[in-house]
Formats: structure tokens, C-alpha cells, sequence
């Protein structure tokens, strides 16, 4: 038996709490004298009785919760399900975690928000599809696998590969061991990898589609290239240093020959230059060109300091001065078109010209209006080239370093370093250097290695994103996308990409299959080749391609095919795909079905950029459809200032910390699990989600708050049998069906914030029924009844009819939230001992004959009321005294009639709302009121059957202490004496057999 606490009660549901105690035991409280009589009367009295703890302190919480997992089968719930007989299906496709480091709380994010949906479904009848996966390829794993190792520069391609699987399956065992440990409901025993031979042969499946439809083809062009990992990115794969700082330079090209339409301006007499400036001052010696805006106005300039004329942008003459600490005097203006036809000397490089070019990119915001065009190191200079057929060779080799084409001055020199600086010297040399200066601004890193990129020339693969990004957008405006501004940030990323380069110069992953000729370097791919791949690489995996000797790998007929002759004449290609294209076409082999279509993908918004786009690409591009019906985005984990987590600042929160506490329980507590799932289910997970001690302590607290009000009902439950006690809805007392009416209420709101991915409002729609509707209202005014009436007198009855439905639907309805919790509730009923447990019994099963709207003017009536009554007594207490409602004829008056037939009731329907001892219920003010009582006046509006009956009845209140003594049994003053029960507890005890 667990000591009954007294609860203050909500005057009417959602109300702040009035004065006036809650009726109900406190014999701790009491004092000597009572607690003698108290004695004498507790085992009249019907205690709440029940096993479940109010807390779990200490190791007790992670303990229960492993207890739970295995005593109600969570390792099996996912089996069981997929076995059911149900058309209804739900897939949520797994996006797959990097599998490069131990689980982190992003990953408890996202895991646990697909887990409270997935658990959602299986709860309404629904066969779960959820295959959970793993990214398995890629730099950062090969990086971290080959940072164990000792001389890894020298280790062969298929060392490095499986240097890289072993550390990659570490990972995997780590993070599936916590996703598991955190209730993650999936099937564990067929998770896909995106090194798992089938997977790979999907993947190329998906490759060679796309090349046969034109959408993959292979280019030498600018991409984004990482000197430190020595390999190709894609847009994607950067991030942006805010604070770059870079050496930049104003420099002159001495013009060779004048633009024709300035040949009366530009004389010979004088020498001239272009002004140019540029913050990569390394790309200069690839120079081929330099650009103008043709519809700008340029200036010709005199520089006052040594006589030399310049051409930059009218618009830039007085900032440019400004830098280059002199004055310029304009001495003529022209349309940038008039520029055409001139033509400049190489700052460096004796002997080379760089004709005067029109350009659109050419901006006005920064620099001189001109532009120095390197088409080996520039997206838009690259275009200008491939226009007027300009050479675009790259004089920078695959680890950032000059080649021998730039000539002996700069060879084996690294670009962003001494190369950069020797450049810059080479132009102080030649006299074209007139400023250099640092500046800082937003330039792209690895996001992998942390170091900073370059744009450089290579023959890469690309997917033609131009050619299918129109048809993805029309696609993508058909998904739902929650929330719903989401879609646009992902629709303008799409517009932005005009190419993806998919080929990456490592060895850890999933090659190009393609073969090139020797001599001539062009490439071999057909459907007989790709479909010999394919097969190899089903069997035995992508190792095949490194293992196995060429004959074996391309055949005489699929050479002879192509044209070719020998086998021999041809070598395998060295590139692998970006592993956006490995875990984008994982649609391809998780999916099941022929729609091959997920009703979910739900993921970071990293992702917008990343696997939702490449998913999209490659589905839009191989069968002109989403591989999603709907897409959900959440934000990031932050500090609980908002701030970034890092090692360094020492507020990384650690998933497992927080399950099972830290070295010192005193500063990091074990929370368990559920905390975790709270945590996540709690905050507003479509901004920033903020994660540290303060939040994880308002978690638990919240929990130990539900777990209160969850073992109020238990216990109150001792004895009771919901098949064999149960009350009809029609016989039950009016508050009885009115918690029934917002029982249906509640658990429509909540199925539907469910659907709706919006499990913040879950649990505020939880708290806000727990708090206000329960503990503060309705347990408040039924523990008479549960504690003094007879064990089995329908009073009783139909308020556990209503605990017992209660319990159920609020079990339910946080069940995908916190499992473990639920499961435990399940376990100490009192009755259905051998219920198979919460997940495989269903959703809220709230029956819709509960719905009664008119019931609410009733109980809000009589709780309107109430506030009057506990207002006029503020801090005392309600049992104290005998009220006097006194309602004009009318409706109102009917209704409270309904609540208490009898003029005067201490046992009344209407007085177990009002909690005062008494309750006399008139239709006009008693003649004999004492002259100082205190009268509250007030009106109630009556709306019922949709408006169409509208009424305002007025009403007064009127509390009089109680002439009677205080019942040692009940402890309401409604007995005779101090010393015998008052008579509704004799005729109880009298029942009971007692005396």
C-alpha cells in the first residue's frame, strides 16, 4: 500500500488551481489524535495498491528498460508484424548513416523519430517496412582505416579496401549495438550495407541505365578538387569557410593591341594595361584570356603618379585608386563592347597573348570589372574557352602541386602555398604586380579533410543534372514535404545544379565499369559489358574489379562488338562513384514492390543537398519518378545555448552517457533510454534541437511526472476487471462520461498530430490531458469514491471504468515514444495478465459513442461554479464548509438538477465537483442566509446543439461554514460526531461486515 499525496485541484479543467484542499488521504499528515482514528479506520478505507514506482532512481532506469526489452519481445516486434495479414503497408526507407564513427545524438535524432513513426503504424494495423542501412564507402573511412596504419602510402588498392570494410563493420557493430540499446524497432537481420555485393550490383544497374538514357557521360572540365584527399567532389561535399583569408592581387596586362574603337584614345604614346585582380593569384600562369562585361561602361585612365594608361570599369576608377594609393584622371569612357578585338601580354609568361573577351559573369561588385580567365580553374572561364576555342590545359596535378608544363620556376610547388608565393614573385618580377593585400571572404573546404579546395581541369563522369532537373522539380512539387518551406530551399538547390560529377579518384568504393582503350584512351561501355560486371560483382563484390585480371572481366564479344580487337588492348578504369550515387540509388535495392516507392524518407536537412537529391535524381532519371511520397526534415542537434557541440568546449553529449551515466552519476546521471526518446519527441525537431543537462533533467522530470499519474490509476485499479466491472456509458455519473467525451477527444488530436509527423504536439496534447484533465481534475474529485464507497457499488465502478479506459488510451497514445515505459505500465495491471503487451494489442481504441458534446455544459457548469466557491475561500479548505447554489428557472438550473436531484446532498454528483461537504442546490436566495455570508454572483453561457440553443443563465454562490463534524473515516464534515463515521460511511462499513 503507497501513501495516497494530496493534489490541488484545477477549479475546471484548464483553469489555474483555486484555493481549497483536494479531498483525499494524507495520513502522514494528520495529526496524533487523527492518526489514532485514522487506525481505526484504514482498513475500511480503499487505498490505492500497486507495485509500479512513482521514480526509478539511479541504475534502476536503464535496468527496467533492458528488463523490458527482453521480457516483451522487443527484438521480435519487428518479425511479428511483417508476418501479419494486412494490405495496409508503410515504408519508411532508411537513410543510411555514415559508417565512419561511434553513434552520436544526431543519430538519436533521426533514429528515434523514425522509430516513434514506425512503431505509430505497427500500433494502427499497418505491416511496417523499415530495412535499416549503413553508408559504407567513401574518404572518411578510408582516411580513419588507413590513420591506423603504418606506412599506408604504400599499401595496394585491395589493402586499403579491406582495411577500410573491417573499420566500416566496427562501425556498423557500434552504431546498431546503440540504435538497438534505444528501442529502434527494425529488421536488424537484413539491414543492406553499400558494400554488400547485391547492393553493388543494383547501384551499377542504376549507373547504366542513366548512360544508356544520356544522363551520365564523361567530360575533361573544371570540377571542385580536394589537393588533400586527391580527388573530385561534387557541390555537395564542401562546405564554406566564412573567414578564408586570401592573398589577392591587382595586377596590369600590357595591352599588345589596342581594341580597334580605342585606337584614337590609346596612341602608343603612353604604355597601357588592363587592370585586373584576383584572389588566386596560383591560376595565373594558366591565364588564356581576359573578360569584360559587354554592356558595362569601362574607363580610360591616366595614372597621375607615373603617366601609364589603364582600362578597368568606370564604376571601380575611384575604389581602385583608392587601393592602389594613387590618382587617376578619366580620360575617355566606352561601352565594354568597344573593347573587342584587343588583346593583352601574359603577365608571366614571354610571348603568350590573352585576347580581350566578352563575358556575362564578368561582376562590378569586386575587383576592376576585368577578369582573368583561366579555364583550367574556373566553371565560367571554362565556358568562355570551350566558346572561342581557347586551350583549357591544367598545369596542377592531383595533389595541388605545379607540373612541369608550368616550367622550372614553379614545378612540385603546392598552389595554395609556396606556389601561390612564387607566383606573386614572378609578377613582382615582371613589373605587373602593382598591390597585394589579404582578403578575407567565403571560400570552399573539404568537408572531410577540413582543408581547402581548388577548381581544377580533369576528365571526369558527370549526370547531366540540367537534362533532368526540370522533370525532378515538376516531381518533387507532387511529394509532401514537412514542413512545408523545405520544399522550396530543395527546389532552388536543384535549379542551382547544372552538372554532378559522380567520379572520385580512390579506391574504397564502387568502380566507373569501364574499360578504355590504350591507345587511344576512349572509354568501352555496352550492355554486354555492364551486364558481365554486373554479374561478377553480384557474386563476389566490387573486390573483383581490383582481383581479377581483365580477360575475366570483358569479353572477346563485347570487345568485337565495340570494334575492337583484343581484350589486351584495353585496361579497367581506375575512378569509383561518388557515394552520393552509392546511397541515392539504395531505392533500387531496399524497396520492394514494382512502384519501388517509400511513403516516407525522413532525414537532417543536410539531406536537402545530399540523399534526399541524389535519390531524387537518380529515381527521376532511371524511371521518371520520386522514389518518396513524403519527406520530413529535421534540423540539427546544438548545446542547450544553441551553441555548436565540440570536444573543445566540452559539451558533446554522448547518447550512451546518457542512457547509463557517466563516471560520476552525481554530474551525468543515467537517464535511460526513454529520457533520449522524450528529449527527441519534446522539441520542436523541424528547427534546431537543443540537447544538455538542463533539457535532460526537464525530461526525466516530466516523465517522473507521468509516471505519477500513471500509478494513481494502477492503483486504483486493485480488484477491478474491465471484462466483469465495467459500467455501461448510460449508467455512469455525468464527470464519468464527460472524461469519456474528452477521452475521444484526445485521442483524435493525438492521432492525428501522429500522422502528421508533429510529436511535439503529442506530447503537449499528453501533458496538457495528464495535468489538467486528470491529476488536477478528475482524480481529484473521485478519490471519495474510489477510497470510501464499497469495493464494488457501481459509483465506484463507473469511475475505474473511466481509469481503466483512461490508462489505456494515455499508455497508447505515448507508446511509440516511450516504449519501454508503456511495456512497464503493461506489466503491473492489475488484470489482463497475459496481454501480449501494447505493440501487438493495437492503437487507441476510443470509442466513438463517447462523444457527447452537450455533456460539457454540465460539468463546465458546475466547474464555473466551483471556481466561484474555491474563489471566496482562497486557501482554505473546501471541505470546511456547505455551499448554496441558487440558478434562476431554466436551462442551467435543469442541468444541475441532472448533477443533483435532491435539494441538499453530501453524496451528490454536483457535490463531488464542487469538493465541499454539502451542496444544496435552489431557485432563489433562502430567506434565512446570514446577513455578513459572502455571495458570489455570475453567468454562464449555454450553447448546445451547435448554437441553435443559446442561453445565459445567471447564478449565485454562496459558502457557509458546515455546522457538522468532521468524519473520522472519510474526512468530510458530514457526521454528527468527531467520533462515529457519518452515515454514508456506516452504511459502507455496514456492508463490509464491519461495526
Amino acid at each position: 500500500m503507497f501513501r495516497v499525496w494530496v493534489v490541488r485541484p484545477l477549479a475546471r479543467p484548464g483553469l489555474p488551481a483555486q484555493g481549497g484542499l483536494a479531498r483525499g488521504w494524507a495520513y502522514s499528515a494528520a495529526s496524533e489524535a487523527d492518526s489514532r482514528q485514522d487506525s481505526q479506520y484504514r482498513d475500511t478505507v480503499l487505498l490505492p495498491r500497486s507495485r509500479f514506482p512513482a521514480q526509478l532512481p539511479g541504475r534502476l532506469q536503464p535496468e527496467t528498460e533492458l528488463e523490458m526489452q527482453q521480457k516483451c519481445g522487443f527484438s521480435e516486434l519487428y518479425s511479428w508484424q511483417r508476418q501479419r495479414k494486412t494490405k495496409q503497408e508503410f515504408c519508411l526507407h532508411d537513410g543510411p548513416p555514415y559508417a565512419n564513427g561511434d553513434p552520436h545524438v544526431g543519430h538519436a535524432l533521426n533514429k528515434i523519430l523514425k522509430d516513434i513513426t514506425n512503431r505509430f503504424y505497427v500500433m494502427r494495423g499497418y505491416k511496417v517496412h523499415y530495412v535499416p542501412g549503413w553508408d559504407c564507402h567513401g574518404l572518411p573511412i578510408e582516411l580513419k582505416a588507413l590513420s591506423e596504419v603504418k606506412g599506408a602510402e604504400n599499401l595496394s588498392p585491395m589493402e586499403i579496401r579491406q582495411r577500410a570494410r573491417e573499420f566500416a563493420e566496427r562501425a556498423i557493430e557500434k552504431q546498431k549495438s546503440a540504435f538497438i540499446r534505444w528501442g529502434v524497432m527494425a529488421d536488424w537481420a537484413n539491414s543492406y550495407r553499400t558494400f554488400d555485393p547485391k547492393y553493388e550490383a543494383n547501384q551499377l544497374r542504376v549507373f547504366y541505365k542513366m548512360y544508356y538514357k544520356g544522363y551520365i557521360y564523361q567530360d575533361y572540365k573544371p570540377v571542385f578538387w580536394s589537393p588533400s584527399a586527391k580527388t573530385a567532389l561534387a557541390e555537395a561535399e564542401l562546405e564554406y569557410n566564412e573567414q578564408h583569408v586570401s592573398r589577392s592581387v591587382y595586377m596590369k596586362f600590357p595591352l599588345l593591341k589596342s581594341p580597334p574603337k580605342l585606337t584614337s584614345v590609346i596612341d602608343g604614346s603612353a604604355p597601357a594595361s588592363v587592370l585586373v585582380w584576383t584572389t588566386q593569384p596560383w591560376t595565373v600562369p594558366a591565364n588564356q584570356a581576359v573578360c569584360y562585361m559587354p554592356d558595362s561602361v569601362y574607363a580610360i585612365v591616366k595614372c597621375t603618379t607615373t603617366g601609364e594608361r589603364f582600362i578597368l570599369a568606370a564604376d571601380r576608377v575611384e575604389s581602385t585608386a583608392a587601393v592602389l594609393d594613387t590618382q587617376f584622371e578619366v580620360i575617355s569612357t566606352c561601352k565594354g563592347a568597344d573593347l573587342a578585338d584587343g588583346s593583352c601580354a601574359h603577365p608571366t609568361i614571354p610571348g603568350r597573348v590573352s585576347p580581350l573577351l566578352p563575358a556575362n559573369h564578368v561582376t562590378m561588385a569586386k575587383g576592376t570589372g576585368l577578369v582573368h580567365t583561366a579555364p583550367a580553374h574556373g566553371m565560367e572561364d571554362y565556358s568562355v574557352a570551350s566558346h572561342h576555342q581557347l586551350p583549357t590545359d591544367c598545369l596542377v596535378d592531383e595533389g595541388g602541386c605545379f607540373t612541369e608544363a608550368a616550367g622550372p620556376e614553379l614545378q612540385y610547388k603546392n598552389v595554395l602555398e609556396e606556389g601561390n608565393e612564387a607566383v606573386i614573385q614572378m609578377l613582382q618580377a615582371a613589373g605587373s604586380l602593382l598591390k597585394e593585400e589579404k582578403f578575407v571572404h567565403s571560400y570552399p573546404y573539404d568537408w572531410r579533410t577540413k582543408k581547402p579546395m581548388i577548381i581544377r581541369a580533369s576528365k571526369q563522369w558527370f549526370v547531366n543534372t540540367a537534362n533532368v532537373k526540370a522533370t525532378a522539380q515538376e516531381v518533387l512539387k507532387k511529394v509532401k514535404v514537412i514542413p512545408t518551406s523545405a520544399v522550396n530551399r530543395m527546389l532552388e538547390m536543384l535549379d542551382r545544379r547544372t552538372f554532378w560529377c559522380i567520379s572520385r579518384q580512390r579506391c574504397w568504393g564502387v568502380p566507373i565499369p569501364v574499360f578504355y582503350q590504350k591507345n587511344t584512351g576512349e572509354c568501352l561501355i555496352n550492355s554486354e559489358t555492364i551486364t558481365d560486371v554486373i554479374k561478377i560483382v553480384q557474386q563476389q563484390g566490387t573486390d573483383a574489379w581490383w582481383t581479377l585480371p581483365i580477360e575475366q572481366l570483358l569479353s572477346k564479344e563485347a570487345v568485337a562488338k565495340a570494334g575492337g580487337h583484343d581484350v589486351l588492348d584495353y585496361v579497367k578504369g581506375q575512378d569509383v562513384l561518388d557515394i552520393w550515387f552509392d546511397s541515392g540509388t539504395s531505392w533500387a535495392h531496399v524497396l520492394e514492390g514494382a512502384e519501388q516507392r517509400a511513403d516516407t524518407y525522413l532525414e537532417g536537412k543536410d539531406q536537402l543537398g545530399g540523399w534526399f537529391q541524389s535519390s531524387l535524381l537518380t529515381s527521376v532519371a532511371a524511371r521518371k519518378k520520386a522514389p518518396y511520397k513524403t519527406l520530413v526534415v529535421h534540423g540539427f542537434t546544438l548545446g542547450e545555448k544553441g551553441e555548436k557541440m565540440s570536444k573543445s568546449i566540452g559539451n558533446v553529449v554522448d547518447p550512451d552517457v546518457v542512457i547509463n551515466g557517466g563516471e560520476d552519476h552525481s554530474k551525468d546521471p543515467p537517464y535511460g533510454a526513454d529520457v533520449l526518446r522524450w528529449w527527441v519527441a519534446e522539441s520542436n525537431v523541424f528547427t534546431e534541437v537543443l540537447i544538455g543537462p538542463v533539457v535532460l533533467n526537464a525530461a526525466r522530470d516530466d516523465i517522473n511526472k507521468l509516471r505519477n499519474t500513471l500509478r494513481f490509476m494502477l492503483g486504483n485499479m486493485a480488484g477491478f476487471n474491465p471484462e466483469t466491472d465495467s459500467i455501461p456509458t448510460s449508467e455512469m455519473y455525468i464527470v464519468d462520461q464527460y472524461m469519456l467525451h474528452l477521452l475521444q477527444d484526445y485521442g483524435s488530436k493525438v492521432t492525428e498530430a501522429y500522422k502528421e509527423y508533429d510529436y511535439s504536439k503529442v506530447v503537449r496534447l499528453l501533458q496538457a490531458f495528464c495535468s489538467r484533465n486528470l491529476s488536477n481534475f478528475y482524480f481529484s474529485i473521485i478519490k471519495d469514491r474510489l477510497y470510501c464507497e464499497e469495493e464494488k457499488d457501481p459509483k465506484r465502478r463507473s469511475c475505474q471504468t473511466v481509469l481503466a479506459e483512461a490508462l489505456d488510451v494515455v499508455v497508447r497514445s505515448f507508446a511509440p515514444i516511450l516504449p519501454h515505459l508503456a511495456e512497464e505500465v503493461f506489466q503491473h495491471l492489475p488484470y489482463n495478465k497475459d496481454s501480449e503487451g501494447v505493440f501487438r494489442t493495437g492503437w487507441i481504441n476510443a470509442s466513438s459513442a463517447w462523444k457527447k458534446p452537450g455533456i460539457e455544459e454540465a460539468i463546465e457548469g458546475a466547474c464555473a461554479m466551483r471556481d466561484s466557491f474555491l474563489g471566496s475561500i482562497s486557501g482554505k479548505n473546501a471541505l470546511e464548509y456547505e455551499v448554496v447554489i441558487v440558478i434562476e428557472p431554466g436551462l442551467l438550473f435543469e442541468l444541475m438538477e441532472a448533477l443533483q436531484a435532491e435539494e441538499t446532498s453530501s453524496v451528490s454528483q454536483l457535490n463531488e465537483i464542487m469538493m465541499a461537504s454539502q451542496t444544496t442546490l435552489l431557485s432563489e436566495v433562502p430567506k434565512e442566509t446570514p446577513a455578513d455570508a459572502n455571495i458570489i454572483k455570475g453567468t454562464f453561457l449555454i450553447n448546445l446543439e451547435g448554437g441553435d440553443i443559446h442561453e445565459e443563465s445567471s447564478y449565485e454562490v454562496i459558502a457557509l461554514p458546515i455546522a457538522k463534524a468532521k468524519c473520522p473515516r472519510c474526512r468530510r464534515y458530514t457526521s454528527d460526531s468527531s467520533s462515529t463515521p457519518c452515515p454514508r460511511c456506516l452504511k459502507v462499513m455496514a456492508g463490509k461486515g464491519s461495526t
